[in-house]
């Protein structure tokens, strides 16, 4: 069974590039997810509160969520990169986000598999064909799946929805509830789900997950809400496709966890 399918069909991680060729001075991120590809060069990286890294082979680094970060360069050499925004969604969008480290750090020649999406994007970043742009936020997006694909199986996550699909039995759960939002779940049918106990269910998903089997399911509720909200759907047959019985109530909820009501759509949907 594939558990991240469900999960990506509704909040789908997304990276937009904003830069490509070589850096050759000191640069600072701030604001915002990164996903940074090193092809060529030596680049320190330098955090606060971190002693500086050199990087001096190929390697993606993965800033999941906003954190300050710059890089220093050889101004006679230069670094060759390639960089995107990441989009994973916050705690009123996609919840991929819960759980990622600050920073993960994938020198490609340990991680083979990510090689052939790297070279793709070198062929892309440093041409200069039509639709370059489109060419490489797709295979951005691919090379997301890819690490975040990574992140769960190697065990690299410590909380969040990515840790409870790298356990079995709440995996189980968790992909059922993905894949029917609108259902009528309880804690005991999700315990089911699980093949667990009502009480140890409760406990064990509050503890990998970080927060209550209900809570979650509220919460992936509106992330679909959202994302069917961007689509031009009404806010009724929304509330009924996640599970609601009116659109009185969907709205209550959704205003609580999205922070708007649900007929304000200025708001960017959770990413798709």
């Amino acid at each position: 069974m594939d558990h991240l399918a469900a999960l990506f069909a509704h909040a789908t991680p997304t990276a937009r590039t904003f830069y490509t060729g070589n850096l050759c001075q000191a640069v600072e991120f701030s604001e915002g997810g990164h996903l940074h590809f090193l092809n060529a060069g030596t680049l320190t990286l330098a955090q606060r509160g971190e002693p500086d890294r050199v990087l001096a082979e190929p390697t993606l680094l993965f800033f999941p969520r906003s954190r300050t970060h710059r890089f220093l360069v050889d101004p006679e050499r230069g670094a060759d990169l390639a960089c995107a925004a990441v989009d994973l969604g916050g705690e009123a969008g996609s919840p991929i986000g819960e759980g990622l480290p600050a920073l993960v750090v994938l020198p490609l020649a340990s991680h083979p598999a990510l090689a052939p999406t790297c070279e793709l994007i070198v062929n892309e970043a440093f041409a200069a064909g039509d639709g370059r742009q489109a060419a490489l936020d797709r295979l951005f997006d691919y090379l997301l799946i890819l690490i975040v694909r990574h992140v769960v199986t190697s065990g690299l996550v410590d909380g969040g929805v990515l840790a409870g699909l790298a356990d079995t039995r709440l995996a189980r759960a968790l992909t059922a509830l993905h894949e029917a939002p609108g259902k009528p779940w309880s804690l005991e049918s999700l315990a089911e789900e699980a093949g667990m106990s009502r009480t140890r269910f409760a406990e064990h998903f509050r503890v990998v997950v970080g927060r209550t089997p209900i809570d979650y399911l509220t919460l992936w509720r509106m992330t679909v809400a959202r994302q069917r909200l961007a689509k031009g759907k009404s806010v009724k047959s929304v509330a009924a496709e996640v599970g609601y019985d009116s659109p009185a109530a969907f709205s209550r909820v959704f205003s609580r966890i999205v922070g708007h009501s649900p007929r304000k759509r200025k708001d960017s949907p959770a990413p798709e």
